[in-house]
């Protein structure tokens, strides 16, 4: 066996000892630690501020001083064999445009690509993404369709729920059938792409200058499932006027009574708030 003096890319072990590397590089920098997320990395000088968020090999920053951007490019050059792509205009999927009023945050280029993907680009366009009367269910009478297209599907759709909310219930509704899905459950598939097909531009607004106050609410739809009776949570957490978190599950115990189905959706909503307030903490909000 050969000891390595460096972690060869596309290992396992290489993205550990990377994070190890660059941890290391930004503590010694004065930088300090998230404490809920801990590819985070922040650091204060007087009243200024710069955020650090590390994602595998790419690094998004941000601070409240330029000065404060440039010294950090300078030191990772130094540093590391890097290179610098300007503002954020994509990432990981993601559209941002960087305003002087705020910052819209979309998937319109992934949308178009997954209609087209699934010959849907021609489609006409519906308003809503499911039908008020849909009540999808195991379907065993119905006609088979392919699995892996199926499936294929529905992760691209729950890739785009990253920015839209609007889709997330019944894009989780649907992916409860992959193991066995059916006509009806692929036809409810793709009324969701000839929804897409109308809202393509549709995103999230994060305006400037608004109040900074953290907002969660929670429902539940009390045995929504016809297949167990389970019933299915849902939360969103608003910061100001911002939506930030958004979350729709299948509850995993059989909920007696409606007031303990909207108990259980309250204890995730709790859980997911304890977690933001942490991650405002670090960020010096809170």
């Amino acid at each position: 066996m050969y000891k390595l003096k460096k972690a060869l890319y596309g290992l396992k072990q290489a993205l550990r000892q990377w994070y190890e590397r660059l941890s290391e590089f930004l503590l010694s920098q004065g930088y300090d630690r998230g404490t809920s997320n801990k590819t985070f990395f922040i650091k204060n000088k007087r009243e200024e501020i710069i955020l650090v968020q590390v994602y595998v090999y790419g690094i998004i920053f941000g601070s409240t001083n330029e000065e404060m951007c440039e010294a950090f490019v300078e030191a990772m050059k130094s540093e590391f064999e890097m290179s610098m792509l300007g503002d954020m205009n994509f990432f990981l999927g993601l559209q941002v445009k960087q305003l002087k009023d705020g910052i819209f945050i979309n998937q319109a280029k992934y949308c178009r690509e997954l209609l087209r993907k699934f010959e849907m680009d021609q489609c006409k366009a519906i308003n809503t993404p499911i039908s008020t009367s849909c009540q999808l269910d195991q379907d065993y009478a119905g006609k088979s369709v392919d699995q892996s297209k199926y499936k294929g599907l529905i992760g691209s759709l729950l890739y785009l729920t990253a920015s839209r909310p609007d889709i997330m219930f019944v894009v989780c509704l649907c992916a409860r059938y992959q193991s066995d899905p059916k006509e009806s459950h692929y036809n409810a598939a793709k009324r969701i792409l000839k929804y897409l097909q109308g809202t393509k531009d549709v995103g999230l607004w994060y305006p400037n200058n608004v109040s900074l106050n953290l907002t969660s609410f929670s429902d539940s739809n009390f045995a929504g499932w016809k297949v167990d009776r389970k019933s299915t949570s849902g939360t969103c957490h608003m910061l100001g006027s911002s939506l930030i978190s958004w979350h729709c599950k299948k509850q995993a115990c059989v909920a007696l009574s409606t007031v303990e189905a909207e108990y259980i959706a309250v204890g995730s909503c709790c859980a997911q708030t304890l977690w933001l307030r942490q991650q405002l903490s670090d960020f010096g909000i809170l």
